[in-house]
């Protein structure tokens, strides 16, 4: 029963690929999150009921 690829070839695509910098997040309380979700997707659906 054969592997599919050989063990010496493990981890190459990932050992080639540059390394990004990390982007810096604003890191919000999930509460605080899902009312910003919120009050931009009912923007969202509102803005052209008003026109």
């Amino acid at each position: 029963m054969g592997t599919h690829g050989s063990m010496t070839k493990a981890g190459k695509v990932r050992k080639q690929t540059p390394r990004m910098p990390s982007k810096n997040k604003k890191n919000y309380h999930p509460r605080l999150k899902n009312r910003v979700k919120y009050t931009s997707r009912l923007e969202k659906v509102a803005a052209p009921a008003r026109a």
